[in-house]
């Protein structure tokens, strides 16, 4: 197995992982209270990925990502280097892929918060936002964290996004899922079979994680 190919999943998992929460959890917790009419367009695009073939969405992602693209010139203005083929392109392109692995079980788990709850907060005089923090995300964590651990694995294992925008650079942009298909196309059998040891031990520990979590008696939740 890679070493490095290893180390740059999990530091690309992690970051994927924050990344989320920083950013998923508010559009969430909007998803979980809003009425608006737009609200059934943003739970498709958020859903997008989903049903999305891998390939397709890398594609359009390396479109946007080319020198001549707006988006793809802003980033490499501010990164002295294209975005394609890079790792902030591809830790770019993973948050946007797990997105709905995150957010969906986030915007569950705060829509089961009790709603008196909130209101008792608010008529005690707390704002939005620390109604937030303090009421809906403790009460909604056990999901939260599920959400958390899913995205992670997932960005852990996913293969057709990270080719499309990524290749495979070795030490930049060669993850897990990249080494495994070398090892395959080279015939080494041996190291092919480690690489996905390694990937069936992360998938199962966080499916076990997020069962766990999910099944955990309110008794026991501080």
């Amino acid at each position: 197995m890679d070493p490095a190919a290893l180390r740059l999943s999990l530091a690309l998992a992690t970051l994927t992982t924050a990344a989320l929460l920083a950013l998923g959890l508010p559009l969430a917790q909007w998803l979980a209270t809003s009425r608006s009419r737009a609200r059934p367009v943003v739970e498709a695009v958020v859903a997008l990925p989903l049903v999305l073939p891998p390939t397709v969405l890398g594609f359009y992602l390396l479109v946007a990502f080319a020198p001549r693209a707006p988006l793809g010139r802003g980033f490499a203005a501010l990164l002295g280097h294209p975005l394609a083929f890079s790792f902030e392109g591809l830790l770019l392109a993973s948050i946007l892929y797990s997105l709905p692995f995150a957010v969906q079980p986030f915007a569950a788990a705060l829509a089961r918060v009790d709603v008196r709850l909130v209101e008792a907060s608010y008529a005690l005089g707390a704002g939005r936002v620390e109604t937030f923090l303090r009421v809906s995300l403790p009460l909604a964590r056990p999901g939260v964290v599920a959400g958390a651990v899913l995205a992670f694995a997932h960005t852990v294992g996913e293969f057709g996004v990270v080719l499309m925008v990524g290749g495979n650079v070795p030490g930049q942009t060669r993850t897990l899922s990249i080494a495994l298909f070398d090892a395959v196309e080279q015939l080494d059998w041996a190291a092919a079979h480690r690489t996905s040891l390694v990937l069936l031990a992360l998938s199962f520990a966080a499916l076990v994680a997020t069962h766990a979590l999910q099944r955990r008696p309110p008794s026991a939740r501080p």
